[in-house]
């Protein structure tokens, strides 16, 4: 104890009766072993998005903040507790803790849940800071903390909170960056676009054609319905058109918008994007989050320029496009078990999951990429470099960059599969000699037997022989100019359809 503490903690005795005694009590109490805090991950976790990623982030940070606090500091640091004396009577806990006073473990987790959803949202953060606040002064208003035990319980919370990014890194822009395009056309009210809907794409309960056809009411529509290739309706709709469709447009996933940018490109027509899937991880990286931003990019014709990734198969016998990544191996069985967990489990934890499981599973690739032989487990190819570098692959800063970004894991590593899961639970996959990943114009793989490819997480060819390159002409993707001073006021979502 120290001057400080003392006097702030007289400070405190000394307040008048009041309510607010009997509620903080209660909400003292609420807090024990963190139930507070899981009730409220709870109810975050039940929405999709960013709330979501900030409960999952909040529980990581809460148990490596009570781990610190209770299991490591309280033991190494013992400290007594305020005396029960200093307190007013009506304000003493029926049940008071018999641990050490140093530091508190209820600021500590009060202090990691708020930081940990700030961090992925800001504006539901605003919300639960207060409460955390409330919750740490609770623990020197009914007498079982010093000040300072809650000051540094509050800078374990923190601290472990931030350390979750070493696992988990939080995206720090909402859109990658691109050149802009100033020779798009405008397209008010949808004039010149042909717009595909897929409404089976994300929740199967929400058609958006309607929507659609109300924001574009001067657009020509075609609706998806799993029954016609898609290719073939785009290309018959644009035949019969001669020439008056200026833009291309999608409403669906991945896998949707995929199909339409191949058209487009092979049209040298832009393309306007509304995502409306699960993930939508193409939209995202544009940074187009709804049809409102698409609105308002083709009123005013603004549009950057995106890569387009192109797989040849076996010479050219195939020819595949990707927007997001391309994949060798047990990728895209990885990916897929990936996608089924994630929403219940959050994309890191996912992911780690499923690569034990895949790896468990798989048998090594026998390849020669550039000339050179190779063993590997996993080959990823991103449509320009992925952040972050030894981790998930989760975000493009780029999309313009004319780069591949080419990863792998070795098979040839004595117990590479275990030193692989070990190293990503470390978050030093980067440093693992089974890791490897470099940058590049174009790749020429070779195998020794066939094998599937995925593109965008979807198994779409088989072949011996790959050669991974740019497609010869970017796509002009329409995406509001967020410095244009007419969308000001507007206020972009804090998360995709």
């Amino acid at each position: 104890m120290n001057a400080s503490d003392r006097a702030i903690g007289d400070r405190v005795a000394e307040l008048p009766p009041s309510p607010a005694d009997r509620g903080l009590k209660i909400l003292t109490r609420s807090a024990n072993h963190g139930l507070l805090w899981f009730a409220v991950a709870a109810a975050l976790a039940a929405r999709a998005g960013v709330t979501r990623r900030g409960a999952l982030r909040g529980i990581a940070a809460i148990t490596i903040a009570s781990a610190t606090a209770n299991g490591l500091c309280k033991p190494l640091l013992p400290r007594r507790r305020p005396p029960a004396e200093l307190l007013p009577a009506r304000r003493a806990l029926s049940h008071r803790p018999t641990s050490s006073s140093f530091p508190s473990g209820h600021a500590a987790s009060a202090a990691a849940i708020a930081t940990a959803v700030t961090m992925e949202s800001p504006r539901t953060g605003a919300t639960i800071v207060p409460l955390a606040a409330v919750v740490a002064y609770s623990r020197v208003h009914v007498g079982v903390h010093w000040t300072s035990d809650v000051l540094a319980g509050a800078a374990v919370g923190v601290g472990s909170a931030l350390l979750t990014r070493r696992w988990w890194p939080v995206r720090d822009s909402d859109e990658a960056s691109a050149r802009p395009l100033n020779r798009v056309p405008r397209l008010p009210a949808g004039q010149g676009l042909l717009v595909a809907v897929n409404p089976l794409s994300g929740d199967p309960s929400v058609d958006p054609t309607r929507e659609v056809r109300t924001a574009f009411p001067a657009a020509k529509v075609v609706v998806v319905d799993g029954d016609t290739a898609l290719e073939e309706s785009l290309a018959s709709e644009l035949s019969r058109a001669g020439g008056v469709i200026k833009a291309l447009g999608v409403v669906g996933g991945d896998g949707t918008v995929g199909t339409v940018t191949t058209v487009a490109n092979h049209h040298q027509l832009p393309l306007v994007l509304v995502p409306s899937g699960t993930l939508n991880h193409f939209a995202r990286d544009v940074g187009v989050y709804d049809l409102q931003e698409a609105v308002d990019a083709t009123s005013a014709g603004e549009a950057v320029e995106v890569d387009l990734g192109l797989v040849d198969v076996d010479g050219g016998s195939a020819e595949c496009h990707f927007l997001n990544t391309a994949s060798l191996g047990c990728y895209s069985h990885l990916v897929e078990l990936r996608e089924r967990w994630e929403g219940r489990w959050g994309k890191w934890p996912a992911f780690l999951a499923a690569l034990v499981t895949t790896l468990h599973r798989a048998t090594p690739l026998r390849a020669r990429m550039d000339g050179t032989r190779r063993s590997v487990w996993v080959l990823f190819v991103g449509n320009g470099p992925y952040h972050p570098a030894g981790m998930v692959p989760a975000w493009r800063p780029r999309l313009d960059s004319g780069l591949l970004d080419v990863r792998w894991l070795r098979a040839d590593v004595p117990f590479s599969r275990f030193r692989a899961c070990w190293a990503l639970s470390l978050a030093a996959l980067s440093h693992s000699r089974v890791y490897h990943q470099y940058e590049a114009g174009e790749l020429t793989v070779e195998l020794t037997e066939p094998s599937a490819l995925a593109t965008d997480g979807e198994l779409v060819a088989e072949g011996t022989r790959f050669r991974f390159r740019m497609a010869r002409r970017p796509v002009p993707v329409y995406r509001r100019d967020e410095n244009n001073p007419r969308w000001a006021t507007r206020q972009r979502p804090h998360q995709p359809l």
